[in-house]
């Protein structure tokens, strides 16, 4: 189908309004922009309070999101996009507050440390440290332990499925669901025809992507399945995935193969393409209608893995 209008529209008024190309920055103008890029949104929930954990290499800083009412509630870790290199607690609070609002349960959102002043793999390794963090002390939380998933949106997807992976292969801590938002699986090829197809003009472009990878990872790490989880030799014992891909998004087919490749290893998978959607909608359906059964869908998923 089309490009969906309200994207289009979406699209055209930031052609309109110009301004410098994500790539030509410096990461930090980079990061400043993608803040000034968030839809406002100030959804209340029961508690939020920023909190800093021990990581391998210092403190992560923490974003705990608690729903209204008595827990002990199910937990969601929450690792934010941006290419590992923009992104952080401010620019995924919408998405976290409408996730902690919608599943009814406690959301960690997760700080990892950027590129490139912090190469592969340092996103990867807090994030898991974060999240066996979060399972230890899930019960001065007001968190229920045995019912605990990882999400995250484009780098954040690939963080999810990867911290999926390191569970596993470290023996846990155990994980009940993964939600891999239009993930980055797979940076050691770019020969999709979604990459082709989609290259520019959907804010999300087929350089850009390189950009992002050639912040983040050296080429002989992109191979690493801690990298790049679709080069996994294995990928049986995983936890059941809801994987959600956009139609005019560079990154759509490598999310969808992933999908294919998890069911193919024996794992419990969904995946739903949104036609006309590109990459970037799941944080906009404050302001953007179209968007909105994207974080619905996801929701319904997280709700139905928790027994909620």
């Amino acid at each position: 189908m089309p490009l969906h209008p309200e994207f289009q529209a979406m699209l055209d008024t930031l052609a309109e309004a110009g301004g410098p190309n994500l790539i030509d920055m410096p990461p930090p103008a980079a990061r400043e922009m993608m803040r000034a890029m968030q839809p406002p949104l100030d959804l209340p929930v029961g508690k939020v309070e920023n909190v800093s954990v021990a990581g391998p290499e210092g403190s992560i800083p923490l974003r705990i999101y608690t729903p209204e009412g008595d827990g002990p509630f199910p937990i969601t870790m929450m690792f934010h996009g941006g290419g590992w290199v923009i992104g952080d607690l401010d620019t995924a609070d919408s998405q976290s507050r409408e996730l902690c609002q919608g599943t009814d349960s406690i959301v960690v959102s997760v700080d990892y440390r950027l590129a490139p002043e912090h190469r592969f793999p340092a996103a990867a390794d807090d994030c898991y440290a974060a999240t066996c963090w979060a399972k230890e002390n899930a019960a001065s939380l007001g968190g229920d332990p045995g019912r605990f998933a990882v999400a995250g949106d484009s780098a954040g997807g690939n963080l999810a499925a990867v911290v999926s992976l390191m569970a596993r292969d470290r023996g846990g801590p155990a994980i009940n669901f993964q939600l891999l938002v239009y993930p980055v699986t797979d940076g050691a090829s770019f020969d999709t025809d979604s990459y082709r197809d989609n290259a520019e003009g959907y804010l999300l472009t087929t350089e850009a992507m390189h950009w992002f990878w050639d912040h983040y990872a050296d080429p002989a790490d992109r191979t690493n399945p801690y990298a790049s989880p679709a080069q996994a030799s294995d990928l049986s014992g995983l936890p059941p995935a809801l994987v959600m891909t956009a139609e005019f998004d560079p990154l759509r087919d490598e999310g969808e193969t992933y999908a294919r490749m998890l069911e193919d290893a024996g794992n419990t998978v969904e995946c739903v393409r949104f036609d006309g959607l590109i990459h970037g909608f799941f944080s906009q359906g404050p302001v953007i209608p179209a968007a909105r059964p994207g974080m619905e869908k996801a929701c319904s998923a997280l709700r139905a893995a928790f027994g909620n």
